[in-house]
């Protein structure tokens, strides 16, 4: 049965079975000098960070070495974590960080998310009836969301496509949970306005 199950909801298990108080525990046995409590820190989160990585840098090699580097700084860094907060959002923060310098490095967009059908679904109505197939389709809404200014894309990966909470993205971000509300609702406004727009000069 666990095998069938998403990435998502294998994360949501872990946070509702109590993960919070597990990773701080796991957090100070790596304090104490417990190489072995880090090391389930990363087989409980890398899938899920390099998932979320890999929405923001479409290359497998860099994806690699930037979740490596993502652990490797958290590992470096534990001392500046707050043991009151969670854990994860921590973690991501850093690698989506890493993520984001990346791309501001090389001055070009390395930007190439694939959305779900139950995503794309949000915008676009009935999809099953466009003519085109689901490949093309999806190469549109990858032209269209690189479109969006970072700062209102960055929040709707995370939660439209990664469907973190919005106090989780306000804790990757650190920022405030009404910016995060905000900002989704202008990305997915800008979405729909560039979307319609593409579709009517694709009519002319």
């Amino acid at each position: 049965m666990a095998s069938n199950r998403s990435l998502t909801d294998e994360y949501d298990i872990l946070v509702d079975a109590g993960s919070q108080s597990s990773d701080a525990r796991l957090v100070e046995e790596t304090k104490k000098g417990n190489k072995q409590a880090f090391g389930e820190l990363v087989q409980r989160y890398e899938r899920r960070l390099m998932r979320v990585i890999g929405r923001f840098v479409f290359d497998l090699d860099l994806i690699d070495d930037l979740a490596q580097e993502t652990f490797i700084r958290a590992y470096e860094r534990l001392d500046q974590f707050d043991p009151s907060r969670r854990f994860s959002p921590w973690l991501f923060r850093i690698g989506v960080n890493l993520a984001l310098d990346l791309h501001r490095r090389r001055k070009r967009r390395v930007w190439t998310i694939m959305f779900t059908d139950r995503s794309a679904d949000r915008w676009i109505e009935n999809p099953e009836a466009d003519p085109r197939n689901v490949r093309d389709l999806q190469l549109e809404v990858q032209a269209v969301i690189r479109e969006i200014p970072e700062k209102y894309r960055t929040v709707l990966i995370l939660r439209d496509m990664e469907n973190f909470s919005t106090s989780e993205i306000a804790a990757i971000l650190d920022r405030k949970e009404a910016t995060v509300r905000w900002r989704l609702a202008e990305a997915r406004n800008r979405f729909q306005e560039l979307w319609e727009k593409r579709q009517k000069q694709d009519d002319d």
